[in-house]
């Protein structure tokens, strides 16, 4: 399973940004993904998961509200808008794949990473 996000950069607060994360494998549809981020210092905290079908979502906290996390299996694609962007989102963003129906919430569930897309917020 390759992973490859794209779509980071330089916003001011306020703004949106969308994440993609396109991933190169068969039976898309058989992963739940996830995005994860970790900023400079701290450790990586998750951000949103879908489950394999994009009926069950889960968020942070901290983003809820803000972001919303898809995904399209006719394009082995997800995605991360992120609206209201607020510096303290600053960091390097990752998408990840777990085979299973489930709901994944904790890294540790997550077999597959991407390289990471950076976001930065200035304020």
């Amino acid at each position: 399973v390759q992973l490859q996000a794209s779509g980071g950069g330089s916003m001011q607060a306020g703004g949106s940004l969308r994440l993609s994360c396109a991933a190169s494998v068969h039976s898309f549809s058989n992963f739940g993904m996830g995005w994860f981020r970790q900023a400079p210092g701290k450790e990586r905290e998750v951000v949103a998961a879908v489950n394999w079908s994009g009926g069950y979502k889960g968020y942070a906290d901290s983003v809820k509200g803000r972001f919303t996390i898809s995904r399209d299996n006719t394009k082995n694609t997800v995605y991360l808008q992120m609206n209201s962007l607020k510096p303290e989102d600053t960091a390097v963003y990752y998408c990840a794949a777990r085979l299973g129906l489930s709901l994944y919430r904790n890294g540790l569930d997550y077999e597959h990473w991407g390289q990471g897309t950076q976001v930065t917020v200035s304020s």
